[in-house]
């Protein structure tokens, strides 16, 4: 047994050590190939979130047991770049449009992001560029410029633009300094951000608590749980699809104004149904929604969505037994708190890009591993709060940043902080997350039947059982064949969308489910309300 990230992650969530030892990994050579632990923070990503599910699951159908957990590297690496597996009818999308780059400046590099008509205006807006610049343009007019500069007056006028930025260069930045003294994973909620909740009843007119899952089928641990969407993009897509994919009707709302990308949604839309709603002129429509809905996750720029009672502040007071979830580029808090960013920005601004090249040709990731990884930490994070507010009745608020997982990529996963510190501990303080609520006997080995609820015989320590692993250590991976070609890991299916190729969910555990119950529809062609 061996300490690992993924026992870093499951402390940050409060969850049960002893639970560690129900994870099984299947370690393949070839994938997510870095200079840095993209692997590692991957595996441990996915492996939290898969023992968050299969703990709820065990604690709603009352088993004996949390079913064990399987993480295949090959099944993890192809998700984490799910968008690029993508086909439509045979069609590939297009990831990056041709001004979203890396571009040499005056005195270093600089980053765009401009897949989005509006964030492409206002880039050539803020470089005095006519609407119709192409990318030997825009080359030429930041050839003059230094990078600091551009991504000031970029963000200025509401574009994207990041200088590029050594990891000790953004250690000393006011923004890498905030978000050094925050954990991973940040909570909230009436336990305050140092314990659980006290037990009690629901307030505020909302369900009333999950309830036991029903027999047949796969085990869907967030059956029955409404989880109202207002993510875009990657990160928060992936912490909803994965909702999805254990159960949860969820349904994501956008805006009239702002259509996403219809290949992005695609890649993210499997198990969802999707809505338009004017978050002004159907404020009623959006008060009903909350009303009854379980989980509320949210993912655009901090502050934005305030004005619609959205904030976490606004919804915990409303409804205390709502589990809130936000994400943001770069966290709320420090000078960059209310700035938009993507993945590839990120990357920039917190030396990766430098890491991955270096400052004189810098590189990327082998996948979007900051929006992919924090998009599972942010699923694991909502199981483990139903998980605890099926004990308390309270809800939780929790909060993850793409440049805070981009610190524990670069200076957490396998550092150590000092003499005998162990290796792989999550920078940012002890865990702020509720305590366990569902204690087992031992999980269950990958593939074990379950025999039903505790009998007597185990809850008095008589009946057969395997010695727990020692708390905090997980099992030491097995070597699984190299990884070539993902087809193992992909599948296809025919939907409104057409034929539709797409990664398997790399979330597993025993007698959960192995794919999406829907494919992608539609942006925008379901009603705005709970099925």
């Amino acid at each position: 047994m061996t300490l690992a990230p993924m026992a870093a992650v499951w402390k940050e969530l409060g969850g049960d050590p002893e639970l560690l030892s129900g994870v099984s990994t299947v370690a393949r050579t070839g994938t997510l190939e870095s200079s840095l632990p993209v692997r590692e923070l991957a595996r441990a990503c996915v492996g939290a979130c898969a023992l968050a599910a299969a703990e709820l699951g065990a604690l709603r159908a009352g088993l004996a047991r949390v079913p064990g957990v399987g993480v295949d590297d090959g099944a993890v690496a192809t998700a984490f770049v799910s968008e690029r597996h993508l086909r439509i009818d045979g069609r590939a999308p297009v990831s990056f449009a041709p001004l979203s780059r890396f571009w040499r400046t005056a005195d270093g590099w600089v980053r765009t992001h401009a897949n989005y008509p509006h964030h492409r205006a206002r880039l050539l807006a803020a470089l005095g560029a006519p609407d119709d610049a192409c990318a030997e343009d825009v080359a030429a007019l930041l050839g003059g410029r230094s990078a600091r500069e551009v991504e000031e007056s970029v963000y200025a006028a509401g574009g994207l633009a990041v200088a590029l930025r050594t990891r000790e260069e953004w250690a000393a930045h006011d923004q890498g300094l905030a978000l050094a003294e925050r954990p991973l994973i940040e909570w909230d909620g009436p336990g305050g951000p140092g314990g659980p909740a006290e037990p009690g009843g629901t307030a505020g007119g909302g369900p009333q608590g999950l309830g036991p899952l029903s027999g047949g089928g796969p085990l869907l641990p967030a059956a029955g749980v409404r989880v109202l969407d207002l993510t875009r993009v990657i990160a928060g897509p992936v912490a909803t699809r994965t909702l999805a994919l254990l159960g949860a009707d969820v349904l994501r709302v956008d805006g009239p104004r702002l259509p996403e990308d219809p290949d992005a949604h695609a890649d993210t839309g499997f198990g969802k149904r999707s809505a338009v709603l004017d978050l002004e002129s159907g404020r009623h429509d959006l008060d009903e929604l909350v009303a009854s809905a379980d989980v509320v996750v949210t993912g655009y720029r901090p502050g934005s969505l305030d004005r619609f009672g959205l904030s976490p502040e606004a919804l915990a007071e409303r409804r205390p037994d709502l589990v809130v979830a936000q994400v943001s580029a770069w966290g709320t808090y420090g000078p960059w708190g209310g700035r938009r960013g993507f993945d590839s920005l990120v990357q920039v601004a917190t030396g990766i890009a430098a890491a991955e090249g270096s400052p004189e040709r810098p590189g990327a990731l082998p996948a979007q591993a900051l929006d992919h990884g924090t998009g599972y930490l942010l699923a694991a994070a909502v199981l483990r709060a139903l998980t605890e507010r099926e004990r308390s009745g309270h809800g939780r608020v929790v909060r993850l940043a793409l440049a805070r997982t981009a610190l524990w990529l670069t200076d957490g996963i396998g550092h150590r902080e000092g003499p005998g510190a162990a290796p792989d501990t999550v920078r940012g303080g002890p865990a702020a997350a509720p305590g366990p609520s569902h204690r087992v006997s031992r999980p269950l080995a990958a593939g074990e039947p379950d025999t039903g609820p505790a009998s007597s015989a185990r809850e008095a320590g008589t009946g057969p059982d395997t010695p727990a692993a020692e708390p905090g250590s997980v099992p030491d991976a097995s070597a699984g064949e190299p990884y070539g070609l993902p087809d193992a890991w992909l599948a296809e299916r025919s939907g409104p969308l057409g034929v539709v190729r797409h990664a398997l969910p790399p979330v597993s555990f025993a007698g959960g489910p192995v794919d999406w119950s829907r494919p992608p529809g539609r942006w925008g062609t379901d009603p705005a309300r709970w099925a």
